[in-house]
């Protein structure tokens, strides 16, 4: 039988943030499960005003995909360089650099190592995380995050 982190479930760039932004409210992965199957949701009042029924949805369609994504991570189907961004600043609480010149379009980042290694779980195919790491894991560094292919 496959691993969680083998298969990862695939979600859409919007259901993570939505994800990654209620994860954000509640303490424990059992809380946010059981808060989502009772409808027990927020209301978002951040900047992306986020619907938590949407979660409630998805979990109703593949309970299982669900809670695998909660408790194991996901990778996002495709990534949007605003929607890399948004997901840095939703998780990590940081605002990037986006550099949005035709060809040289791209996402700049501080992060730790564990902050590192978990944008690159999450990151669709088609994306390369450039950067040396930090000589402490506390400690930050900058990324580059780009198309691996440009048009």
């Amino acid at each position: 039988m496959p691993t969680p982190e083998a298969n990862p479930v695939k979600l859409s760039q919007w259901d993570a943030l939505i994800l990654e932004s209620l994860k954000t409210q509640v303490a424990s992965a059992d809380e946010l499960l059981q808060r989502v199957q009772a409808g027990q949701l927020p209301v978002d009042e951040s900047k992306f005003q986020f619907d938590y029924k949407r979660l409630t949805e998805l979990a109703s369609e593949d309970l299982a995909s669900f809670e695998q994504a909660v408790r194991h991570g996901y990778q996002i189907k495709y990534n949007t360089l605003r929607g890399i961004a948004s997901w840095i600043l939703v998780v990590f609480g940081q605002e990037p650099e986006l550099q949005l010149e035709p060809g040289n379009e791209a996402v700049v980042a501080s992060l730790t190592a564990q902050q590192h290694q978990r944008l690159t779980a999450v990151l669709s195919h088609g994306w390369v995380v450039r950067g040396e790491q930090a000589a402490t894991p506390e400690a930050s560094s900058t990324y580059v995050i780009e198309p691996l292919v440009r048009g």
